[in-house]
């Protein structure tokens, strides 16, 4: 995969991130360049790390099923892709009561943005990705972003939020047809 493509890849996997940074900083109330560091850290890093798992487990399973391998980036990719443009589109816009930087809180937020980077990784398994460079990619992707994400939040509001997750779920979907399209030619 070239770097334009990664970088893609990379932009996709980070936006639902970038929307959690846009939210936290709407809950904070004062904005510090100590707290988008602590967000884009978190993010990066789950975002980075999350792919290389999917590529490990991925790869033990590539021999097994290598003649469909396209099939499953495909599916994989699309089914992300959906469930990002339907997520947020189902939202519920609650008020949240919870302290959006405390340890906890960006424990879980970061894994739950980061669970599609790992299903990610085990489509490139099959792809055969070089995993550390694209992980890498990633991680600063999304460390840039999310700590723009939260400056922007704590001055734009709600207006991204929802948008930004239709976007990677469209680019993840466009990817996916790419690779299909690529292999059954």
């Amino acid at each position: 995969m070239n770097l334009l493509m990664t970088l893609f890849v990379a932009l996709s996997l980070a936006l639902d991130a970038f929307a959690v940074a846009v939210t936290s900083g709407i809950q904070v109330k004062e904005t510090r360049l100590i707290h988008a560091l602590k967000i884009g850290a978190f993010f990066g890093s789950f975002q980075g790390i999350m792919p290389m798992l999917g590529w490990l487990g991925g790869s033990f399973f590539k021999n097994f099923i290598a003649g469909i391998d396209h099939w499953i980036a495909f599916s994989l990719l699309c089914f992300i892709g959906i469930h990002m443009i339907y997520e947020s589109i189902r939202v519920e816009h609650k008020k949240r009561d919870r302290y959006p930087l405390g340890l906890g809180v960006l424990l879980l937020l970061s894994i739950a943005t980061s669970i599609d980077a790992l299903a990610v990784g085990i489509g490139f398994a099959f792809l055969e990705v070089a995993i550390l460079r694209t992980g890498l990619v990633i991680g600063i992707v999304t460390f840039f972003l999310t700590f723009i994400g939260y400056y922007v939040g704590s001055r734009l509001g709600h207006f991204f939020e929802n948008r930004v997750r239709v976007l990677g779920g469209i680019i993840l979907i466009g990817i996916g047809v790419k690779i299909l399209v690529e292999h059954l030619r």
